[in-house]
């Protein structure tokens, strides 16, 4: 029975899961098993944990997509300005919901304006993705800070704090939006003709192409998709923090990165769990939480996730040659 579990990623992630939060309750009992840090990690990892995803599934094409926190932020920074033009509107007393659902619809109206445009880019022009993201996010970025001058837009409605501080049914907000995505993109990926394309085309681009795949409009869709997931990381981000600001969350796309990859995504295409995805998350929120609590700068974090990251592809590659 161990063996077989060992022998799938999922039960190593679950395995490696265990690990990590027994070993953190040892090191710091009091403090890493507290009911405030417990519900503090709810709160705190579906900001990266949604980047996750969007990464996980350009991945699954075997493409990736750098640019999501440059989509998240340039989204967040939207919606922003958008509230903060109208927050005088709001009645005294008002919670200004009606102007949040409104800004959250232009958000993911910009979210999926910049993931159209980084699928055209693949899709059209053929660019490698590593790059075609890459510049992409330091364009957004760089819209971003032109937009705000580099400062953080405040004054918005008090609604907004709700989304990334409020609990619905005395569970964190952010969480329940996390779960829900995370389910249904587990579900799109596996049961729609959608799911199976992205994941032939990830595994054989060539024979999708001969199978008379619309191999362009899948990844449009894909990077659509990340673009879509990223704004609304953005608006968690922004809510949490009552501000959107180019910089917020600069250390995500590494952690992205990283979860997707310890996950079980393929980085080469056409394989890749959600629930990896999942697991990989509770893992990495775990760990940094405890080196937190620990004290661990955030240097010395950052080398740990490299070095973690580089860690997992090397076991991944020799466990697939192992199987071959």
């Amino acid at each position: 029975m161990m063996g077989r579990i060992l022998q799938s990623t999922e039960g190593r992630l679950a395995i490696i899961t265990l690990v990590v939060f027994i070993t953190m309750s040892i090191l710091a009992p009091e403090r890493f098993l507290s009911p405030a840090n417990l519900t503090s990690m709810a709160f705190q990892f579906p900001e990266f944990a949604i980047l996750a995803l969007a990464v996980a599934v350009a991945m699954l094409t075997g493409g990736i997509d750098l640019s999501v926190v440059g989509a998240a932020n340039l989204s967040a920074v939207v919606a922003a300005l958008f509230m903060s033009q109208f927050a005088g509107t709001v009645a005294d007393g008002g919670t200004g919901t009606g102007i949040l659902l409104a800004a959250i619809a232009l958000s993911l109206a910009v979210g999926l304006v910049t993931g159209l445009f980084n699928g055209i880019l693949v899709a059209t022009f053929g660019l490698p993705p590593i790059l075609a993201t890459l510049g992409t996010g330091l364009i957004y970025t760089g819209l971003a800070i032109a937009m705000t001058g580099g400062s953080a837009v405040m004054g918005l409605p008090p609604a907004v704090a709700w989304v990334g501080n409020g609990t619905l049914l005395d569970i964190p907000v952010p969480l329940v939006i996390f779960s829900a995505l995370a389910i249904a993109l587990g579900w799109v990926l596996k049961r729609t003709a959608f799911g199976l394309k992205t994941r032939m085309f990830g595994a054989n681009p060539l024979a999708a192409r001969y199978a008379a795949m619309d191999t362009g409009r899948v990844l449009l869709k894909v990077y659509a998709l990340c673009g879509v997931l990223s704004a609304i990381a953005g608006l968690i981000v922004m809510s949490r923090a009552n501000s959107a600001k180019a910089d917020y969350g600069s250390s995500y796309l590494l952690l992205a990165v990283l979860i997707a990859v310890l996950g079980g995504v393929n980085p080469y295409g056409g394989y890749g769990r959600i629930v990896g995805v999942v697991l990989a998350v509770l893992s990495m929120q775990f760990l940094s939480s405890g080196l937190n609590l620990l004290q661990v700068t955030n240097f010395a974090r950052e080398m740990i996730w490299g070095v973690l990251l580089i860690g997992v592809m090397l076991i991944n590659l020799l466990t697939f040659r192992r199987k071959s």
